[in-house]
């Protein structure tokens, strides 16, 4: 007779469970409860701890079925092993005892594309992902219970040894997983093999994520699903990551939780004002406007305030729009002679330059690009420096 059934119940099994079941159970329970997924839940998930560590012990449960749990608070933890132990393995902690750190599967990272719309207005996206999940049909067994068999390929040892000659009298060992057990040491035949993952345990699902990007999440950013990684027996699964790939933007470029963007007046526009109209991230209109007689400099920069991108976690606060202003001068021969006199007139002086018996009046001429990047070639791998170089040369009328 079982005198208690306390521990049983945490589990959701029977005092007559098999050790799997045992198992199965805390494994489904430890991942409902896991403190990543439920931070308010460390104290459920610490009695089912302690309840795995003694009934997956068949000392400690024979133990606790004697006596119930205080027989367990008497003396027959031994060894200074604690309920602890499981709790702290999932944590990292120092987790003594008989109790092994549970080994954890690896971590998937994908990469998600996203527009700086979608950083600005917030956005959810849903991914589609391929995991393998634990067979249902076999439970994670891979076959029929009881019919597994020590691989005849690696003789139970998980791996395979082939031995190859390199040159006379050189000989080279490889060592590498039986791929008949894939590195279990045992397997089942034919016969036995579960019919729906044939064996592996495991098999290939769909899974649909659902990826909330929150607003004035940065480029390379990571959201991360806790346990959503490829699902094996006797692991822990990994996380799914989700790493931010920012997408380039025809206008607006980003800097921490500010937006740049480049604007061209003209010179008139940097003379008398202008006003122009610029579309937000959120499809509204800002008017943009100086006064005249404010001159804007060429590369100038101007900011408004609280229209930037919004801040994390923060979203009704923003950063700054900074415009960096290009003015485009007109071409040459634009305005007529005889009315450069008048244009000068409105202009600011300019200013006089002393002409002396030594001063040289020279040409001034356009530099053709073309013959200049000839040139700066020419230089880099020339070795005589008293040839004589071409670069600027003048257009004759």
């Amino acid at each position: 007779m079982v005198r208690e059934t306390g521990y049983y119940d945490l589990l959701g099994v029977g005092p007559k469970a098999s050790a799997d079941e045992i198992k199965k159970a805390y494994r489904k329970l430890a991942l409902k409860y896991h403190p990543d997924k439920n931070p308010n839940e460390g104290e459920k998930f610490k009695l089912i701890s302690q309840a795995y560590d003694v009934l997956s012990d068949p000392k400690k449960r024979d133990l606790y079925d004697q006596g119930g749990e205080q027989a367990i608070k008497d003396g027959g933890m031994g060894g200074g092993s604690s309920p602890m132990d499981i709790f702290n393995m999932f944590f990292g902690g120092g987790g003594g005892g008989r109790m092994q750190r549970e080994r954890r599967g690896k971590n998937i990272v994908h990469q998600l594309s996203v527009s700086l719309e979608d950083m600005y207005n917030g956005s959810t996206r849903k991914l589609a992902l391929q995991k393998n999940v634990i067979c249902e049909k076999c439970d994670g067994y891979g076959g029929k219970k009881g019919a597994l068999e020590k691989c005849s390929s690696c003789k139970g040892r998980g791996v395979q040894i082939k031995v190859q000659q390199i040159g006379p009298g050189m000989i080279q060992q490889i060592q590498s997983m039986c791929g008949d057990c894939h590195g279990q040491g045992e397997s089942f035949s034919a016969k036995d093999r579960c019919k729906n993952c044939n064996g592996h345990k495991v098999e290939r699902k769909k899974k649909i994520l659902e990826v909330h990007i929150d607003k004035g999440m940065k480029d390379g950013q990571k959201i991360t699903f806790h346990g959503e990684g490829d699902q094996e027996p006797d692991l822990e699964p990994g996380d799914v990551i989700i790493v931010l790939d920012q997408k380039d933007h025809s206008v607006f470029k980003r800097s921490e939780d500010n937006l740049i963007m480049k604007m061209n007046i003209k010179l008139v526009e940097s003379l008398c004002g202008f006003r122009k109209a610029v579309n937000t991230l959120d499809n509204r209109t800002l008017l943009i406007s100086s006064q005249p007689g404010e001159v804007i400099k060429n590369n100038a920069t101007k900011l408004v305030q609280s229209e930037g991108m919004p801040i994390y976690r923060s979203p009704y606060e923003k950063g700054q729009l900074i415009i960096q202003f290009e003015v485009e001068f007109p071409e040459k021969h634009w305005l007529p002679e005889h009315l450069m006199y008048q244009l000068e007139r409105l202009l600011p002086p300019r200013e006089d330059v002393l002409i002396t018996d030594d001063t040289e009046e020279v040409e001034l001429c356009e530099v053709d690009e073309r013959t200049q990047q000839q040139n700066y070639s020419r230089e880099a791998y020339e070795e005589d420096e008293d040839s004589p170089r071409s670069g600027v040369q003048c257009q004759t009328q």
